[in-house]
């Protein structure tokens, strides 16, 4: 069973820095496309960035600089460092995968953990 868990999450001054983890088991942790998505109240879901099986990264363009992706494949867990918080970073931060089973794709989610930045 295909199982992601974030961690990490908590209240943070402006300014402050967080380091959020994903704990992923039940595949080839380091064979798949790991993403961090985040959303905040009243607003849709929001691309972090994401790792490929390379360890090629991406982040969306508003976060370069202040949010770093990455992973240990020794550990199957994913990381997300976040820098320079800002109080629209407060929201839910979600891990993400996609998974290829039986001819099809299926994306698998954490439950994620709350980030709020706030003095």
């Amino acid at each position: 069973e295909v199982q992601l868990v974030e961690s990490g999450g908590g209240l943070v001054q402006p300014g402050g820095s967080l380091r959020l983890s994903c704990a992923a088991s039940g595949f080839t942790f380091s064979q798949y496309y790991m993403s961090w998505v985040r959303q905040a109240p009243g607003k849709e879901r929001e691309f972090v960035g994401g790792i490929d099986s390379n360890g090629r990264t991406w982040n969306a363009d508003s976060l370069k600089g202040r949010f770093t992706i990455s992973q240990d494949n020794a550990k199957n867990t994913l990381y997300l460092q976040m820098n320079s918080l800002k109080p629209e970073d407060t929201a839910m931060y979600y891990c993400k995968t996609e998974i290829y089973c039986s001819g099809s794709w299926r994306v698998y989610w954490g439950q994620g953990t709350q980030v709020t930045v706030s003095s």
